[in-house]
């Protein structure tokens, strides 16, 4: 786990964005991803 916040410290750092941009990549990156899901098993 601390590797796993370690890394997206460094990466918040290096590409300069808040917590809440995170969320927010997170959250799009999950509904692509889901999205792309359901259309090539449905």
């Amino acid at each position: 786990m601390d590797i796993h916040k370690r890394y997206i410290n460094w990466w918040k750092k290096k590409l300069n964005l808040s917590d809440y941009s995170i969320m927010w990549i997170s959250f799009i990156k999950g509904l692509i991803l889901g999205l792309l899901i359901y259309h090539f098993i449905f």
